[in-house]
């Protein structure tokens, strides 16, 4: 069963979050969201969920929207044997959402504290980042105190480090 925005809605009310909204067709990819050609204040994001070779240890990965990762170097950056796409069935499973509308929000559907979160440092720096709400019809402007309010909540210390690219 997939995530209900109102619970994430109370949440981040619950924690004084505010945020912004941005409603907009349907976005499956960051390059979709390049086509709207729209404004926006804050750092567009890229969040992959990936597995191990195994499958018994999962990611997710935060990059800027048109960075491509180079997933081999950082497989061996990591000293893993191979990372991969996690199947959407994984991604229902971990974090309650449905491809296209993966987020950092999505954490908090992890009660579990499964899925490892690597940020990528060339991003860390910005004041506001772009969210999906579990879906993606919507993105929500939140800044970086109040994701920082919200990994605290939900267990999650993102590790901020260098993602390779291509």
């Amino acid at each position: 069963m997939l995530a209900d925005k109102t619970k994430l809605e109370a949440c981040l009310a619950h924690l004084n979050i505010n945020y912004d909204v941005i409603e907009h067709p349907p976005l499956h990819t960051s390059l979709a969201a390049d086509e709207l050609l729209l404004e926006r204040p804050g750092t567009r994001l890229k969040n992959l969920f990936l597995r191990d070779n195994e499958g018994k240890r999962h990611f997710l990965v935060i990059t800027a929207h048109n960075k491509q990762l180079d997933l081999k170097a950082l497989s061996k950056q990591q000293g893993l044997s191979r990372l991969g796409f996690a199947s959407s069935e994984r991604l229902a499973t971990y974090l309650k959402v449905a491809p296209g509308c993966v987020s950092m929000l999505a954490l908090l559907n992890d009660k579990q504290n499964a899925v490892t979160v690597w940020l990528d440092q060339d991003i860390w720096f910005g004041e506001l980042f772009h969210c999906h709400p579990f879906e993606n019809t919507l993105t929500w402007i939140l800044s970086k105190s109040d994701l920082e309010t919200f990994f605290n909540y939900t267990s999650h210390q993102p590790r901020v480090m260098f993602l390779p690219s291509r």
